[in-house]
């Protein structure tokens, strides 16, 4: 996937995957869907052993991930895992396009897919290929015969895409709708030996830009820089966001007068699980020796020495609780479907990860009585600002605390 920085973030893009059979011309019809080789094709069945990702410009949707999976009937080891993987993305999906082989028609794989993308409330359309083959008759509404040989009826595929993806699309902002005009915000944002070289972290990006298009200020420090910038301007700011693992040291430089939180708190709320992160905290308290929590990333990068994942939050999750817990770890896609033996889920802001995956996750726990939370909101309870980081999100913070 190309690293653009002006490009939308693939969290932020409408996902659309394309599930289906093999051999049933499901990556031609990715293909001419997106007008690009995107997806090797050949008449041999499982040509797809991976998931393939493209990010592009998918008139009239806008930005999106077009995702082409492994064939869903797969079978052997090699089989099992291929088609394992093509259903993590179902978790990740906005909008799914079942390919069906036409001359051939449904399968029980076909309805085995159906039957997920209704449990699951993913929108979907059923796209009968080789319609040059053998013309398909009593169509439903979100159901279309089309040919990725001649292009027959791929535009109007396209249609019925974005028709879904209009309907899912949404405008939630991560900070922009708390703000006004001329409002100031004060980001801390530490540049320390886990920072990326030359880059600011995907969240600290976003929250910028979002500060920007509300027409407010914003000004970004160290905390170091933090009391300096505080004293310098003649009215307090609206808002300071910190980065969660400085939250001990900026909670001591900030008057209670003004609005203080995280990146991580305001990304919880952005991806829809913040309430349930705020409950999930609270069980920090019940921690026992000997229980086990998984701390999970939604992104891979290489671990520094000091990395808040592995290092700090198992160091304050023990310093807090006085106990001796055992930790284990997840990163980028991997993430347990069998979570009973944790006692509590911490995971990450999950800005590299869409609303869909990370609600997944977040329901996914709730369904096995295990406690989630994230980095931010256990920070947060563990220094005792959990109720004042809460301030800007009323409705969250009256109800619980």
């Amino acid at each position: 996937m190309e690293n653009n920085l002006n490009e939308t973030p693939a969290a932020n893009r409408m996902h659309i995957a394309f599930f289906g059979r093999r051999n049933a011309g499901k990556s031609s019809v990715v293909n001419a869907v997106t007008g690009q080789n995107l997806s090797i094709v050949s008449d041999v069945k499982g040509t797809t052993t991976d998931p393939v990702s493209k990010a592009m410009e998918l008139l009239p949707i806008g930005p999106v991930l077009i995702i082409d999976t492994p064939g869903i009937d797969d079978d052997g080891l090699v089989g099992e895992l291929r088609v394992k993987k093509a259903k993590q993305i179902l978790n990740q999906a906005d909008v799914a396009v079942l390919v069906v082989d036409g001359s051939a028609g449904k399968t029980e794989f076909d309805e085995e897919l159906i039957g997920i993308f209704q449990d699951k409330n993913i929108p979907y359309i059923v796209a009968y290929n080789k319609s040059d083959l053998k013309l398909q008759d009593n169509l439903s509404k979100n159901e279309i015969a089309v040919s990725a040989l001649n292009g027959s009826n791929i535009y109007e595929l396209k249609e019925k895409i974005a028709a879904y993806a209009k309907q899912e699309n949404n405008t939630k902002r991560i900070i922009g709708d708390l703000l006004n005009p001329t409002d100031t915000v004060v980001l801390v944002t530490p540049i320390d030996g886990s920072a990326p070289k030359g880059r600011m972290i995907l969240p600290q990006v976003q929250t910028i830009r979002d500060i920007l298009d509300a027409n407010a200020v914003c000004i970004t420090v160290q905390p170091d820089q933090l009391l300096f910038a505080l004293e310098s301007l003649k009215v307090n700011p609206k808002l300071v966001v910190t980065d969660s693992q400085v939250f001990g040291k900026v909670k001591s430089l900030v008057p209670d007068e003004i609005l203080l939180t995280s990146f991580s708190i305001l990304m919880a709320a952005f991806k829809g699980f913040l309430k349930p992160a705020v409950q999930g905290a609270a069980n920090i308290e019940k921690l026992k020796n000997g229980d086990f929590v998984l701390i999970s990333e939604g992104c891979t990068h290489h671990r520094q020495c000091e990395d808040i994942g592995t290092v700090k939050l198992p160091e304050w999750l023990k310093r807090y609780t006085g106990k001796e817990l055992s930790f284990q770890f997840t990163s980028g896609g991997d993430f347990p479907e069998n979570l009973k033996k944790y006692a509590l889920v911490v995971h990450c802001g999950g800005c590299m990860l869409n609303e869909k995956e990370m609600l997944y996750r977040q329901k996914s726990a709730e369904n096995q009585n295990v406690p989630f939370t994230n980095y931010g909101t256990a920070i947060a309870y563990m220094n005792g600002i959990l109720k004042r980081s809460l301030e800007i999100f009323p409705e969250i913070q009256n109800k619980i605390l």
